[in-house]
């Protein structure tokens, strides 16, 4: 797919040229790269180099991997901005009868007229010091996520389906539709903050790139995406990283306990933003499947065709030559899983959702386990799948419940749960 954007209303002094890239290591084409038809090595490198080690794995596999898995599949993220800017649009106000305090912050990181990022943060009001943090992309805005009226609603493209939505834009009709599938108040109450923004801050979710971030990073005199150059998937994982830049500066925030949770496509995006970016203390992609959680190399579920075909601008236009060819891959998502070691994953299913490939994430998760014991810390304590409502809690842990493809309060108890354990936290001292 030629991807073409908009550039109408970009100055064209303002246009940044950042999209980070090894130059000093190029990868062969597609046609030539060698097949793999079982999930490949996660230490081993391209060149066959064997990786016995920590040090080894942190020096060399670890940026391979992260270097691969841009130039193939997700597209080279930006690097990070040399300058970036916070904006308290509304703050401190009292939500849940005063149990927490509702913040409102857009987050300006590229050049002036780059849309922002608008983050909402829940803190509990009864807190002792930094709280951990839930952070995450949502689907319908924020507004959805809550019922007050304070919230500001998007002004982006908005998915017809999202509550309230009329003619793709956000309307006061409904506001707190999605607010189970948050249940911030619950996590209030446990002693957890709550962040969260709408996808479409960064990218509206169509097959085009005129109305998100992605002109605004283009080289001079650039018109449209290169086959290397980053699709929507990226792009909401660089605004998770841009939302922990806050988080770093919140002092209500727990800075070493910083959990990163999407669901479906933005459970991809949740472990891609958790592989790359260490500062992401735990990370729980929800229900992510393919392109995700799941393996390409598996004939259930989606496909890496039918993904591509579906949605074109998720990925990069390298992805889309693997179609037919899933077994030169030279990863597979457990790699991906592989570069969260050594901290703590939780894969989550439902037993409806086989679209997402339940079994396929266990296997993810086993082959990822090597990665994790190389690094002197547990992973993956269990060699049989799970029965559903079972939660392994290793430090490589999974879950898969009765039900479909959704996010349910359920759900929440057991990243909560999962938090719990690998934040060191009690009965006691989670619950204020």
């Amino acid at each position: 797919m030629t991807r073409y954007l908009s550039l109408f209303f970009i100055p064209a002094l303002v246009v940044l040229s950042s999209l980070v890239r090894a130059d000093d290591a190029p990868f062969p084409p597609v046609s030539e790269l060698p097949v793999h038809t079982e999930l490949p090595d996660p230490l081993r490198m391209m060149n066959g180099e064997e990786i016995t080690t920590a040090d080894e794995w942190f020096e060399k596999r670890r940026p391979e991997l992260k270097d691969l898995f841009q130039h193939y599949m997700y597209g080279y993220l930006p690097a990070s901005p040399e300058k970036i800017r916070f904006v308290v649009e509304r703050e401190n106000k009292l939500i849940f009868d005063g149990k927490a305090e509702l913040r409102q912050v857009a987050i300006h990181y590229g050049p002036d007229d780059c849309p922002p990022i608008h983050l909402m943060i829940v803190v509990p009001t009864k807190r002792s010091g930094p709280v951990p943090v839930f952070l995450g992309v949502n689907f319908c805005g924020n507004h959805s996520a809550l019922d007050d009226t304070s919230v500001l609603l998007p002004t982006a493209w908005l998915y017809p389906h999202c509550p309230g939505c009329e003619n793709n834009k956000a309307t006061d009709a409904v506001r707190g539709g999605e607010k189970e599938k948050w249940d911030i108040e619950q996590s209030i109450r446990e002693g957890y903050a709550v962040a969260t923004f709408y996808s479409g801050d960064v990218d509206p979710d169509k097959a085009d790139f005129t109305d998100g971030v992605h002109p605004y990073f283009l080289k001079p005199g650039q018109t449209e995406l290169d086959k290397h150059d980053w699709g929507t998937i990226a792009a909401w994982a660089y605004g998770l990283h841009r939302a922990v830049d806050y988080l770093h500066q919140e002092k209500d925030i727990d800075i070493d306990r910083i959990a990163v949770m999407g669901h479906s496509r933005l459970g991809k995006t949740a472990l891609l933003a958790g592989a790359f970016d260490e500062r992401i203390d735990l990370v729980i992609p929800h229900q992510a499947g393919c392109g995700g959680t799941a393996p390409s190399r598996h004939d259930i579920g989606e496909s890496v065709q039918r993904i591509n075909t579906v949605f074109p601008h998720w990925f990069n236009d390298t992805f889309p030559e693997f179609n037919e060819l899933v077994e030169r891959l030279p990863f597979d998502q457990h790699c991906l899983a592989a570069m969260v070691a050594p901290r703590p994953l939780l894969f989550t299913n439902a037993v409806e959702d086989s679209w997402a490939d339940p079994e396929g994430q266990f296997s993810v998760l086993k082959a990822a386990t090597p990665v994790y014991e190389l690094l002197g810390v547990e992973g993956l304590a269990a060699d049989e799948y799970p029965s559903p409502g079972q939660l392994i809690d290793s430090r490589v842990g999974y879950f898969i419940r009765e039900g479909t493809h959704s996010t349910t309060p359920e759900d929440w108890k057991i990243f909560r749960a999962f938090a719990d354990k690998h934040f060191g936290r009690t009965h006691n001292n989670s619950r204020p």
